[in-house]
């Protein structure tokens, strides 16, 4: 009976494992997302965590835009994308099928910034 339980029990524990890994840190895609940094800040209440906002050109049938909402958690992507909002930016991302509070609040973890447009002009609105 000992050796029912503790194999149930194994076989439990590694069954949640590979479904937290699954749910959590397999990557389901990933890919490049262009478009102006419409708005970027840190957020948060418990964790803080980068999240921003591009919007995508293009053709639009309908009112609405075309945003692509996305997190950042590395320190120095973020600090690039911070400086560049209102550009034109090109972004690589991961994305996850679950969310983790500490990672962000978006399933798509942007972990690179490709391109950004418009370096050489000044910024339109300089901050003070």
């Amino acid at each position: 009976m000992k050796k029912i339980l503790w194999s149930f029990l194994i076989i439990l524990l590694v069954s949640l494992s590979l479904f937290v890994y699954w749910r959590f840190y397999f990557v389901f895609a990933e890919g490049t997302k262009a478009g102006s940094l419409n708005t970027f800040q840190l957020k948060g209440m418990l964790f803080k965590t980068y999240e921003g906002k591009i919007i995508q050109s293009g053709f639009r049938a309908n009112v609405q835009s075309n945003e692509f909402d996305f997190s950042v958690t590395s320190k120095s992507v973020a600090n690039i994308l911070e400086n560049n909002s209102g550009r034109e930016v090109n972004l690589h991302y991961k994305r996850y099928l679950g969310v983790l509070p500490w990672r962000g609040t978006q399933a798509y973890i942007v972990d690179s910034v490709y391109e950004i447009r418009g370096v050489d002009k000044p910024a339109t609105i300089s901050p003070k």
